[in-house]
């Protein structure tokens, strides 16, 4: 009786998913471009992850090169480099985390409270213009802006400072990187918030001017409630990426006199697979890196959904 039973099931759910697709057979066909992007760049490469456990050598291939067990994970862990890799990519994060996460709130909240659209579309216009410029180019435009002869050092000498090459120095390194952080995504980050923001019932704010409340208890009690499950999940979000940091913007930035400061996981990682060809040592660290953001990205949902209700699940 167990088996026709099964079979009935088997063929009731393929009808159930034959008539879902053949009535939004559209939005599958948009889906399939995306699904398609993942499984080739996302998940297939995954299989490339065993180099990280061999001594790969680009000649005999995946499958022909001699396992390497845990070896260049110990050489990781036991290297010179370990601890100032790791202080430098946490301490970059939790500085990032704690300015430029904010920002895009605050400026949401800003322009909701702005009267004139024309103003505030101009705004918006100019807050998202870094976000399209090519990295290359405004990492060009920090290195023209803190050069000697760039415009910081000019206010810098108009306040009694002395000129300097800014990148040059290692402790201006994390300021500089986390103030074009914010200049570049505040503008952009806001979008989604100011999505949420739409969202909220006109006629919470209406009730609240009746019972006497000001602009600012409007926002407190309203306004921030009303956005608080998106900036949960982006929150979370960012936490998981906490060990992570895009490395075209750190290398494009620092050079060999600030790696004290500015060298990061990811750098290493393209330092030790493309410019050293050692590809599982870099394999053997990315993957490290991958496990503890996905760690925190479960402790981050944990304790979202402990404190707030809020949870990506």
């Amino acid at each position: 009786m167990a088996q026709p039973a099964r079979t009935s099931i088997k063929r009731s759910i393929g009808t159930i998913l034959y008539r879902d697709f053949a009535k939004n057979k559209l939005i599958y066909l948009m889906a399939l471009p995306v699904m398609a992007y993942y499984i080739i760049f996302h998940y297939g490469p995954m299989y490339g992850l065993v180099i990280a456990f061999k001594y790969f050598a680009p000649a005999k291939g995946i499958l022909g090169s001699p396992w390497a067990g845990v070896y260049w994970f110990r050489e990781f862990f036991n290297s010179y480099f370990i601890e100032r890799l790791i202080k430098n990519t946490l301490l970059i994060n939790v500085l990032n985390l704690l300015f430029s996460f904010p920002a895009p709130i605050i400026l949401a909240l800003l322009l909701n409270e702005l009267r004139s659209e024309r103003y505030k579309r101009s705004v918006q216009t100019i807050t998202y213009l870094p976000h399209f410029i090519s990295l290359v180019v405004i990492c060009g435009m920090i290195h023209d802006f803190t050069s000697r002869d760039g415009i910081i050092n000019d206010l810098v000498v108009f306040f009694g400072g002395e000129r300097s090459t800014m990148l040059l120095n290692p402790g201006l390194f994390r300021p500089i990187y986390i103030v074009s952080e914010i200049w570049q995504g505040v503008g952009w980050g806001s979008i989604i918030y100011l999505a949420a923001l739409s969202s909220i019932d006109p006629e919470l704010y209406q009730a609240a001017v009746i019972d006497g409340a000001n602009r600012w208890k409007k926002i407190w009690h309203i306004t921030l409630p009303g956005i608080m499950p998106t900036i949960v999940i982006l929150l979370i979000l960012r936490v998981g990426s906490m060990m992570s940091i895009g490395h075209e913007k750190i290398i494009l930035l620092y050079n060999a006199s600030i790696y004290d400061t500015a060298d990061v996981i990811s750098s290493f990682v393209y330092r030790k697979g493309l410019l050293e060809s050692n590809y599982s040592y870099s394999t053997a660290v990315g993957l490290f890196n991958s496990a503890i953001n996905f760690m925190l990205v479960i402790l981050a949902n944990w304790l979202s959904r402990r404190a707030t209700d809020h949870s990506l699940w």
